[in-house]
């Protein structure tokens, strides 16, 4: 079966989610878009030249009426932060640029699944679902889900087991308002906090949850600083939702998405626990947070919905 799935933006991030897609079965076409025309061309003819070591796929460069027929559409343009630059002047830089190809992608693509990874993600997924006319279970913000893997990661490594054990979960904001909600993370079925005291292989890793999301939250701004961006795990982390999406069966994982009123929340985007699958977003696992775990949620939706009103509060001035 034929499968096509577009990528607008070829930066660092867009080409090596299509190069890491080039070398699964997922795709049979992969379409990249690019203000940069040039800059897409070189991306596709570099990485479909890499494809003669396997199965025969297709790797193009395109404008926006060649997405056509696409099943999704992962979207990665925007600026990087800039030094000086505060997150609502980024914001709203990509927030302009978001308007831009919701308005171009949308009539072309209006049954595609919709998978966002610019930042900010929750502002922009936010932006997207608003002005795309796209219906929300269809878009899918990659929010925390990446964030999740790392904090996982991290307890695996310190706990001495896979982190396929491990099951804890980065809620809220893609950013400094996220946290852990410690109440429901284990490692196979043992409280974290726990695992640690008894079975960590390495005894000096205490269980510290402020230094465990403080490490998660920084992880991005240190690989920056050491190279310049990040990508690689990003694109692992967007194929992983290409591959739920285009499965026979839902999986489980923290993305960004609208609430209509989970968690007393309403009109903003923020990361939570989801069914994805086949038909995109199907339903929001709810889980039964603590109050303080609660108050986290709400105070990091808060920062969003503050962003939000500041960028199209200044839209009706």
């Amino acid at each position: 079966m034929a499968t096509k799935i577009t990528i607008i933006g070829a930066g660092s991030v867009g080409a090596t989610i299509a190069y890491t897609l080039s070398l699964e079965t997922l795709a049979t076409e992969i379409l990249l878009i690019d203000i940069n025309e040039k800059k897409a061309n070189g991306e596709a003819l570099d990485i479909v030249q890499s494809t003669a070591f396997r199965d025969p796929i297709s790797v193009t460069s395109g404008d926006y009426a060649d997405a056509k027929g696409s099943n999704i559409v992962i979207i990665t343009s925007g600026m990087g932060r800039k030094p000086g630059m505060t997150r609502l002047d980024l914001a709203k830089t990509n927030v302009g640029i978001m308007r831009d190809i919701a308005g171009k992608i949308a009539p072309v693509c209006p049954y595609a699944k919709y998978i966002i990874v610019s930042n900010p993600v929750d502002i922009l997924t936010y932006v997207f679902m608003k002005e795309s006319g796209i219906p929300e279970s269809q878009i899918i913000g990659s929010g925390t889900q990446l964030d999740s893997a790392r904090l996982r990661h991290l307890i695996a490594d310190e706990c001495g087991v896979s982190s396929k054990n491990v099951h804890a979960y980065v809620f809220g904001e893609h950013g400094d308002s996220s946290f852990v909600p410690w109440s429901v993370a284990h490692v196979a079925g043992v409280p974290v906090a726990e695992y640690y005291k008894t079975y960590a292989k390495n005894k000096d890793a205490e269980f510290d949850p402020d230094r465990i999301i403080d490490t998660v939250r920084k992880s991005g701004g240190v690989i920056i600083a050491d190279k310049g961006a990040t990508f690689y795990a990003i694109a692992v982390s967007v194929v992983k939702l290409c591959r739920m999406i285009l499965s026979s069966e839902n999986s489980v994982t923290t993305i960004s998405t609208m609430m209509h009123g989970e968690y007393g929340l309403r009109d903003v985007c923020v990361s939570v626990s989801c069914l994805v699958g086949p038909n995109g977003v199907e339903k929001k696992i709810i889980l039964p947070l603590t109050d303080e775990e609660l108050e986290k949620l709400k105070a990091s939706a808060a920062v969003m919905h503050q962003m939000v009103e500041h960028i199209y509060g200044e839209d009706k001035q």
